[in-house]
């Protein structure tokens, strides 16, 4: 047998440290692979060199050998580069997605091939289960962690080639295999929000890319109630940020951003968290990924997330011929943001999803007119 069939993905955490554990407790040859996603600047704030010191460490203690490859100018290109241009456009993206499918399940299994694995890992929380002649990704056995939206754009090729050794432990469990292995990680806290803003204040960070654009501030009826400083620093159903305050005429009520106009460079707002104006019923998508490669139907009921730990919504989807599909939701649905991922389960299996590109929310319906 070869001397090292399995690398896993070290990112300098608790999950990958783990995964690790599981593999080589079960016998498996094994191998560690930190990447550098993230070319470092001179902020002090990229966490990248700690990480790496840690996944050394870890990859030290069970005594397995550890490989480093620098994927930075990958990621700017096919992240990166993807995640300005559409803030830019007024939506919101989703990095992480594009980072699975661009850097891990891409450039990080052929660097592992070429090392002479035949598998890669990595500590997402997830499943594969095999089907047939086909594969299978399936939620986590702790659906409070379950990643499976963020692997969406996953192919049964793919698949094929990886394991998630996390998929049937739950992250208290994890956190306990850890500690009692010793591992340096064991108590370090959870990494959380875009991994190369890090803790660092987004709006500040997104600035040094995309200029600040002040503009004013409406309700959905015209009223103005403040200045924005780009409508690209904002989100669908934001509260924070906008420093509206008390306001002559209106309730003591928190504010939320309901609607985007990029061309009139508007960003508007309406009180109350159930606002009508972030309602939709219904919504159409960019191109859908299907991971068994095809849709199972033309037309079919299953349960949908319009972003990540959503509970399952049920709901309609017809494909369209462009591969393209639209989705109406039994229920009315609360901010769904162009530029997020929807993602359509069927039970525990995870059957694809696309961008979405529009909905039937009303200002989004009115701004879509105007500009027509």
């Amino acid at each position: 047998m070869s001397a090292m069939r399995t690398i896993v993905g070290m990112s300098g955490g608790v999950d990958s440290s783990v995964a690790a554990l599981v593999l080589q407790e079960a016998g498996e040859p094994i191998a560690g692979l930190f990447m550098r996603n993230w070319a470092e600047d001179d902020s002090g704030d990229c966490r990248a060199e700690d990480d790496r010191r840690d996944a050394v460490a870890v990859c030290g203690r069970l005594g397995i050998p550890m490989h480093f490859r620098d994927f930075s100018s990958e990621y700017w290109s096919g992240v990166f580069a993807h995640f300005l241009d559409e803030y830019a456009a007024g939506r919101t993206p989703n990095p992480d997605v594009l980072c699975n499918r661009e850097i891990k399940f891409k450039h990080f299994l052929d660097a592992a091939q070429e090392l002479g694995a035949q598998y890669i890992a990595t500590g997402h929380y997830a499943r594969i289960a095999r089907s047939g002649e086909g594969w299978k990704l399936l939620k986590a056995a702790d659906r409070g962690k379950d990643q499976s939206y963020f692997l969406h754009q996953l192919g049964e090729d793919q698949l094929a080639a990886t394991r998630f050794p996390l998929g049937e432990l739950h992250k208290t469990k994890v956190r306990e295999m850890a500690r009692a292995a010793n591992l340096p990680t064991h108590a370090k806290k959870d990494s959380t929000g875009i991994c190369f803003i890090g803790e660092r204040d987004f709006r500040e960070f997104l600035g040094r890319y995309l200029p600040a654009r002040p503009g004013p501030m409406r309700t959905p009826d015209g009223q103005p109630v403040g200045e924005h400083p780009g409508v690209f620093y904002f989100t669908l159903g934001q509260r924070e940020g906008l420093n509206i305050g008390g306001r002559r005429g209106f309730a003591a009520a928190p504010w939320y951003v309901v609607g985007k106009d990029v061309a009139r460079n508007v960003l508007y707002v309406d009180q109350g968290t159930d606002s009508p104006w972030l309602q939709s019923q219904s919504l159409d998508t960019q191109h859908v990924h299907w991971i068994a490669g095809s849709p199972p139907q033309r037309r079919f009921t299953c349960m949908a997330q319009t972003r990540y730990r959503q509970p399952d919504q049920d709901c309609e989807v017809t494909v369209a011929d462009d591969g393209t599909v639209g989705v109406r939701f039994a229920q009315r649905q609360r901010a769904v943001t162009p530029g997020q991922s929807l993602v359509l389960y069927d039970g525990e299996v995870c059957l694809g999803g696309g961008v979405i590109a529009s909905t039937d929310a009303p200002l989004e319906q009115l701004i879509r007119e105007q500009a027509a």
